[in-house]
């Protein structure tokens, strides 16, 4: 019969230190036989200092293993309450990392942490109970649960830990350096990346350990945040501290060039990558071949082929399905399959990857039969329907407008097995919110949080993007706010889309006290962010206000860009403060900002706007003399103001200048001309320059194609799309063809004077009419 061991009293009349005691001997016997807790659940489960003072315990900290049994036994065997505090876990790392059982602790650490809604564990690691600081393995405790909260996706809750490392002195080892910095690196949010790079400061002062990886991760870092000289210098930076690049490190940068389009930037670093003794690899002519093929360069792609080959590193599926995804691109899609072909002789197969790409550019070139057709070939070849796959059914249904078909995509899609993710949903979301079809779009959101898939930003930002664009402010509000409980990631993007959405509405308070709401939630704004802000301030003439938002902005270690600075300088000479934009321009130089032709642009057009001509010709020069940059919409800026003082000698001057410089002239151009001379009340020299231009054909009304039948007009600005834009043209247009060009020149010249622009094919229209006018005049002359 069984029953208590002998000589082991009944647990019920035991004090607490007699049943310390009495689970000590227990544990501390040769075979620990974890029924013979059982008596003991009571105790253990009334007093949870008891299960501490056990873990704790001096005479078990040299048995690890059997410590983390009898804590394992205890989650199972008492009541929910103990496992939730931290403080048995908190008892039990120590034993576990004098002992180097370091997968034991973190796997420990990773489960609490997945429970742990309210942060407890964290503070307790912060702010430890008395006694715990200073115990030998403190170091690798908080080094053990940075790699823990890292992998648990909490890596700003990682970071203060390091923040505590710091503090004490205590160096992170290698692994937990890097283990952080790229978690914080890839962290969607520009914060996370600024974050990374003084936590990289911290790790060197305290004198820890770095390496190549180190590196790596801070260039990709950099790269993610487009400071591609940052990037470059961190290369020459490695070998102080004993470490040399690698082909990741050169591949990273190279990545990022190629996508910009900067080639001749990607070619000098190839150069420097052999200089260091480095060959490209596969992924380094992978990384050319995309490149060259989101440029549209498919000679080029091709050739780099040719050149992987002749350097013996043969191209694989990955190398194949870029440059089949270029011919897609633009159109070529008889040649993406035949590359397709060759890849078969090569024995390389297509994947599903190929086959999406195939099909995807096959609906893309309105070729639904041959996509379908593909389809069917995939299924025969035994090459299986992905997710992806279903998705571009579901996207080529949708944006046809058979939102049925697009329904019975995703049933066949659960048929198969696969769910429709988050991709399948915004895509039907995006195209509800593109035919307004806003309540549609709201209620597959919802569908989508109760169907318990992961929901991210994307989503919710394509919906607030959607009703700022429809002013259902109170809306977007609503929906921001609550966000959270549905299950959505509010970030910074979340809360600019509103905030831009105010200012467009011309509610700037609203849009400031959001901000501040933002701030209290602690949601970082990035670069982009604070210029939307600084851009939404300035257009409701808050300038100052800007600047607060700028000092901000460095206070928080931002650093502006070219935009901060040029929106802030449009801000004070749109509300006639030039003399303020160029102090402000002086100041900023000072801190190294280097003007661009958008500068240039914006100071010239507030010197001419308040009448400083001179003030503008002399900006102008000195532009031209330092050997900057400059475009039409500098000359015609300055042509446009010359006009309208008469100096149209000068005007003509430049005129000459922009043909000879390649730049223009535009109908803008032509348009200040003409208007100022109509103005002087030189409406003849008006219509013999209008006829001019007219039949040297240096005005051709172009048009760009696009979908589906549309067209844009390729000189077409905000401005041309303005009611009085509108209105005027289609009264000029409708006097033009009536013949009544002498009434269509006279409100011609009330639209220059009231600085309203025209639709180019109304400039083009005037100038034919007048030049039939002056036909006509000298016919009837002649008879």
């Amino acid at each position: 019969m069984e029953g208590r061991p002998e000589n082991i009293p009944n647990p019920q009349s035991l004090t607490e230190s007699q049943v310390l005691e009495n689970l000590t001997n227990i544990l501390t016997s040769e075979k620990v036989p974890l029924q013979n807790l059982s008596p003991y659940i009571p105790h253990l489960s009334s007093s949870p200092n008891l299960i501490v003072s056990l873990l704790s315990s001096k005479a078990l900290s040299h048995r690890p293993t059997t410590l983390l049994s009898f804590f394992k036994w205890a989650q199972t065997h008492l009541p929910p309450s103990i496992s939730q505090s931290p403080l048995p876990l908190l008892s039990l790392l120590p034993p576990l990392l004098s002992h180097h059982k370091f997968s034991d602790a973190k796997s420990l650490l990773t489960s609490f942490i997945a429970a742990d809604k309210t942060n407890v564990l964290h503070r307790h690691i912060l702010h430890p109970p008395a006694g715990v600081e200073h115990t030998r393995t403190l170091r690798a405790l908080l080094d053990t649960s940075i790699g823990a909260y890292v992998g648990s996706g909490r890596p700003h809750h990682a970071a203060q830990i390091f923040s505590k490392m710091k503090r004490l002195r205590l160096k992170p080892n290698l692994l937990t350096s890097n283990t952080l910095l790229n978690a914080l690196v890839r962290y969607p949010s520009s914060h996370s990346v600024y974050l990374s790079k003084a936590i990289f400061s911290d790790v060197i002062k305290l004198g820890a350990q770095v390496n190549t990886n180190t590196f790596n991760i801070l260039i990709y870092g950099c790269c993610l945040e487009n400071k591609l000289g940052e990037a470059i210098g961190l290369i020459g930076k490695m070998a102080e501290f004993g470490c040399s690049p690698d082909n990741v490190t050169y591949n990273t940068i190279l990545d990022v060039l190629c996508k910009k389009g900067k080639l001749n930037e990607a070619r000098d670093l190839l150069l420097d990558m052999k200089n260091n003794g480095l060959f490209p690899n596969r992924n380094t002519y992978n990384i050319l071949i995309s490149g060259y093929c989101k440029l549209g360069w498919l000679k080029e792609a091709a050739q780099v082929i040719e050149l992987m080959t002749q350097n013996n590193v043969f191209p694989d599926v990955w190398t194949y399905n870029m440059l089949i995804g270029g011919l897609c691109k633009v159109g070529r899609i008889d040649e993406a399959l035949r590359l397709r072909d060759e890849m078969e002789n090569l024995k390389l197969f297509p994947d599903v990857v190929t086959y999406n790409t195939l099909i995807n550019g096959c609906f893309e070139c309105n070729n639904s039969p041959k996509a379908f057709g593909l389809i069917e070939e995939m299924e025969q070849k035994g090459v299986k329907l992905e997710a992806a796959t279903y998705n571009i059914l579901v996207k080529w249904y949708a944006n046809e407008g058979s939102m049925d078909d697009a329904g019975k995509i995703i049933r066949a899609m659960e048929e198969s097995g696969f769910s429709p993710n988050s991709v399948t949903y915004n895509t039907l979301i995006s195209v509800h919110c593109k035919v307004g079809k806003l309540g549609e779009a709201i209620r597959m959101m919802n569908e989508m949080g109760r169907k318990g898939l992961k929901m991210n930003s994307v989503t919710l930002n394509t919906i607030l993007h959607a009703l700022c664009g429809e002013k259902k402010l109170d809306e977007a509000y609503k929906l921001l706010n609550t966000a959270s409980k549905r299950g959505y990631f509010v970030d910074e993007v979340s809360y600019g889309t509103l905030i831009m959405g105010y200012f467009k509405d011309e509610k700037p308070d609203k849009a400031l006290k959001l901000w501040d709401e933002m701030k209290e939630k602690e949601i970082i704004p990035g670069i982009i962010t604070y210029n939307s802000m600084i851009g939404g301030l300035c257009q409701s003439e808050k300038t100052d206000q800007a600047i607060d938002k700028l000092n901000e902005l460095l206070e928080s270690g931002l650093v502006p860009d070219e935009t901060t600075y040029n929106t802030i300088i449009h801000g004070y000479c749109r509300e006639g403060q030039v003399e303020k934009a160029f102090q402000f321009h002086n100041k900023m130089i000072d801190n190294s900002f280097k003007p661009d032709v958008f500068t240039c642009n914006i100071l010239l057009h507030g010197l001419c706007r308040e009448g400083m001509l001179e003030k503008a010709l002399k900006l102008f020069n000195t532009w031209i003399s330092k050997g900057k940059a400059l475009d039409a919409v500098t000359y015609n800026t300055i042509i446009t103001s010359l006009c309208k003082n008469g100096r149209f000698e000068e005007a003509f001057d430049l005129l000459a200048e922009m043909e000879e410089k390649k730049l223009g002239p535009d109908c803008y151009t032509y348009n200040a001309i003409i208007g100022g001379l109509a103005n002087a009340g030189r409406i003849k020299e008006a219509e013999e320059f209008a006829s001019k231009i007219v039949e040297m054909g240096k005005l051709q009304d172009q048009t760009l194609p696009l979908k589906k039948g549309q067209q844009m007009r390729a000189s077409e600005t905000p401005e041309e799309s303005d009611p009085n834009s509108i209105t005027f043209s289609e009264k000029i247009n409708e006097l033009c063809t009536q013949g009544k060009y002498k009434d269509a020149m006279q409100t011609f010249q009330e639209s220059t004077q009231k600085g309203i622009t025209l639709h180019k094919s109304t400039y083009i229209k005037l100038m034919e009419g007048l030049i039939k006018r002056r036909k006509s005049i000298s016919k009837t002359t002649v008879l």
